[in-house]
C-alpha cells in the first residue's frame, strides 16, 4: 500500500456528508478509499447482484446502510440511477464524510453528480502515481525512459508485475468493461486501432479529421471517441493559452496520455532500451512531464490550469501554468545534455511578455539542478520544483 498525496485533500473535504474520488480504472481510488476511511461498509456495484438491487430498489438499497458509520459505493458509475435518491439520503441524515463515491467512468458521473449533489459533494480526481509519490515510496526509476515506460499504476510496482503483461490485459480489461456496450462504439477492434493511433500522435497538434481518416471513422465519430478516451482518463487534450500578446495562435489542442506505460504498450515498445531511441521519445517524455504537473494539481485538490502556446510564426512555449495570476512557462526537453537552445523558447516568450528568467523552467531527461541566465533548469525526477506549494 503506497502513501498517496491525496489523502491531504481528502481531510480538508471534512464538512461534506458525500465525496466522490474519481480517476482511471486501478489508479488505487477503492484503496485510497478504505485507508481513508477503515469503518465504512464497503460496497462495489461491480457485484451484478449489489447492482441490480441498486437499480430495482435504489430506496431499499440506501436504506441497507442508513445504519453503517459510513459507507463507500464503489464504481458508482454503474448505476447512476442512484444519484437522485442518494440526494435524499443526504438531505435526511446530513453526516460528515457518510457518502463515499468511486468513479472511474466521468463520462456517466461528473454531470450528472453537478447537477444532482451540487453543495453535497466534494469531487476528487486520483491519477496513477506522480514522479514525487514515486519519490516518497521509493519506486522511482533510474532513468527517465524507465519511468516512463513503466507508468505510474501502482498495481505494477506493489505486485511487481512487468508492464509488457500489465498493459496489454488492462487495455483489454477498458475495451471490454468499459467500452463494449456504448452506442458510441459498435466496432471494437476499430477502436483498438484508434486508440493504438492516439498514442502515435502524442504529444502532436489534434487534427481529427486525419486521425479519422487514419482509422476509416468519420470526424464526429473520432471527436466521440476522443470524448470516451477523455472521460475514461485515458487522454487529456492540452488547451492552447487564450492570451495571444498580439500574435494569431494556433487554436487546436494537444493530445496527450496520462500514462505513458500505457501509451509505450499500444506503440508495441517493449523496453526502456527501445524507448530510448524511438522516434516519439520527446512526445513521450512531453506527456510524462505535462501529466505530472496535472498529477500535481489534482493531488492539491485544485482543477489543472495547465495550457501551450504556440503562434502562427511556430514560436512556442511546451507548457503555460496559470497559478495565482502568475503565468509560469515550463519547456520539456528529453535530452539528456543541457544544450542552451533548450531556453530559446523561454527567452522569446519572456521578450514578448514582460516575464522573469528567474520564474522560467526548463524540465529535462538529465540529473542535475543548475540555474542559468535565461531560466531554471531542473531535473525530471524533480519536477515538482515547477509549482512550490
Amino acid at each position: 500500500m503506497f502513501r498517496r498525496k491525496l489523502i491531504e485533500s481528502l481531510e480538508k473535504l471534512a464538512g461534506y456528508p458525500a465525496i466522490a474520488i474519481m480517476g482511471p480504472r486501478q489508479s488505487g481510488k477503492t484503496t485510497l478509499a478504505k485507508l481513508a476511511f477503515p469503518h465504512h461498509t464497503y460496497v462495489s456495484l461491480e457485484d451484478l447482484s449489489m447492482r441490480r438491487l441498486a437499480l430495482e430498489d435504489p430506496k431499499g438499497f440506501l436504506a441497507m446502510y442508513k445504519d453503517a458509520h459510513g459507507v463507500i459505493l464503489d464504481e458508482f458509475q454503474n448505476v447512476p440511477e442512484l444519484l437522485s435518491y442518494l440526494q435524499l439520503a443526504i438531505d435526511q441524515t446530513y453526516k460528515p464524510n457518510y457518502f463515499i463515491l468511486t468513479g472511474s467512468q466521468n463520462f456517466l458521473m461528473n454531470q450528472a453528480i453537478s447537477q444532482t449533489l451540487a453543495g453535497r459533494i466534494g469531487i476528487l480526481t486520483l491519477l496513477p502515481l506522480s514522479i514525487g509519490e514515486m519519490a516518497d515510496n521509493n519506486l522511482l526509476s533510474a532513468t527517465a525512459e524507465q519511468a516512463i515506460f513503466s507508468g505510474g499504476y501502482p498495481r505494477i510496482y506493489d505486485q511487481k508485475i512487468e508492464p509488457t503483461v500489465w498493459y496489454p490485459d488492462y487495455i483489454n480489461t477498458y475495451v471490454e468493461r468499459d467500452i463494449r456496450d456504448l452506442k458510441q462504439v459498435t466496432d471494437l477492434s476499430l477502436f483498438r486501432k484508434f486508440v493504438g493511433l492516439c498514442a502515435g500522435r502524442a504529444g502532436q497538434l489534434l487534427n481529427v479529421t486525419s486521425l479519422g481518416n487514419d482509422v476509416g471513422v468519420t470526424g464526429p465519430t473520432a471527436r466521440a471517441w476522443l470524448s470516451l478516451l477523455e472521460a475514461s482518463y485515458i487522454i487529456f487534450l492540452l488547451q492552447p493559452h487564450h492570451g495571444n500578446f498580439g500574435k494569431r495562435l494556433i487554436k487546436s489542442p494537444k493530445l496527450y496520455f496520462y500514462d505513458t506505460g500505457l501509451a509505450c504498450s499500444l506503440l508495441g515498445i517493449t523496453s526502456a532500451l527501445q524507448l530510448s531511441t524511438h522516434y516519439l521519445r520527446g512526445g513521450l517524455f512531453e506527456s510524462f512531464i505535462i501529466a505530472d504537473l496535472i498529477k500535481q494539481s489534482y493531488n492539491r485538490g485544485e482543477r489543472p490550469r495547465i495550457y501551450f502556446w504556440q503562434d502562427s510564426q511556430k514560436h512556442e512555449v511546451d507548457c503555460i501554468i496559470d497559478r495565482e495570476n502568475k503565468l509560469i512557462p515550463v519547456e520539456i526537453k528529453a535530452g539528456h545534455t543541457v544544450n542552451p537552445d533548450f531556453f530559446s523558447g523561454l527567452d522569446y516568450w519572456n521578450g514578448l511578455t514582460g516575464g522573469k528568467a528567474g520564474e522560467s523552467w526548463v524540465v529535462y531527461a538529465g540529473d542535475d539542478d543548475q540555474s542559468w541566465p535565461k531560466g531554471n533548469l531542473v531535473s525530471w525526477r524533480h519536477v515538482g520544483n515547477v509549482i512550490k506549494e
